[in-house]
């Protein structure tokens, strides 16, 4: 990550308080020595322990990077496995922070840019929503790789956009092949000489099956990223329905999944496997 400006005292007490939650003393003192922080707070309370080093740190560096660098040590989503609802109220409540200073602290555990905050209800309105959009749906990695930083600024518009690219090329990934759209689709799902299927083709049910996922692809391109691609942003009217899109999209990816890459020029019982 680039060098950051200087956190205010503000800013490094609020993520202090948090940080102060996520852990034992022992787990804090364990981090600050893998990532060299030394403590001579004298402090025996988690979060002005915390406070204490970081301003300390801040004020040789003129950087924050120590800090974001503990943070990252601190909540690395190994240190929650079995713990994921414990990590995200976390994560949540760092982010709420973070987002003031344009920053946000991925479900990966790496930070991002992000448009600044500017207040704190608009930081926590950007959080929550997020949240509670998506909340209880599977959405693919898949997805959120593409357009975690738009749905982190509500950018619900670009958010969907730029997750059906995604899709798109996550197929030329797959199937070693270009092109784009209907044409992608029909060159990579070809029922005679596919170069991905979905099961084995050897049955009418098994084609009709993998004819239908290849005419769900091109409506979603058709439906979702073709009048994106060609609408003017301030006639979006689709906020309500981006958890729904992304959801879509993120079916899709998942039967990608599975799919059988195959050998251009072999039969079809040759080149897919079966379970």
């Amino acid at each position: 990550m680039s060098q950051q400006q200087p956190f205010n005292e503000g800013t490094i007490e609020a993520l202090a308080r948090v940080l102060g939650e996520c852990g034992s003393g022992t787990d804090i003192t364990r981090i600050l020595n893998d990532r060299g922080l030394p403590d001579h707070s004298g402090e025996s309370t988690k979060w002005r322990r915390l406070y204490f080093i970081f301003l300390t740190s801040q004020k040789e560096t003129n950087s924050p990077n120590k800090i974001l660098d503990f943070i990252r040590s601190f909540l690395t989503p190994a240190r929650f496995v079995g713990r994921n609802e414990e990590l995200e109220n976390h994560r949540t409540k760092l982010n709420t922070i973070l987002v003031m200073v344009g920053l946000e602290l991925g479900k990966d555990g790496q930070f991002r840019i992000v448009h600044p905050a500017t207040t704190l209800d608009e930081a926590e309105k950007r959080v929550q929503t997020i949240r509670e959009r998506l909340k209880g749906r599977a959405i693919h990695s898949e997805v959120e790789k593409y357009c975690r930083a738009e749905l982190m600024q509500e950018n619900y518009f670009h958010a969907v956009f730029e997750a059906s690219k995604g899709l798109a090329q996550r197929i030329r990934e797959l199937s070693g092949t270009d092109g784009d759209g209907a044409q992608l689709i029909d060159k990579v799902f070809s029922v005679e000489r596919p170069l991905l299927a979905i099961n084995t083709l050897r049955t009418e049910t098994e084609k009709s099956e993998h004819k239908g996922f290849a005419q769900l692809l091109k409506g979603c391109f058709a439906a979702i990223r073709n009048p994106l691609a060609h609408e003017p942003k301030i006639l979006w009217s689709g906020e309500n329905d981006t958890a729904d899109y992304l959801s879509l999209l993120s079916l899709l990816h998942r039967k990608l999944d599975d799919a059988v890459p195959t050998r251009l020029g072999k039969t079809i019982k040759n080149s897919v496997k079966t379970n």
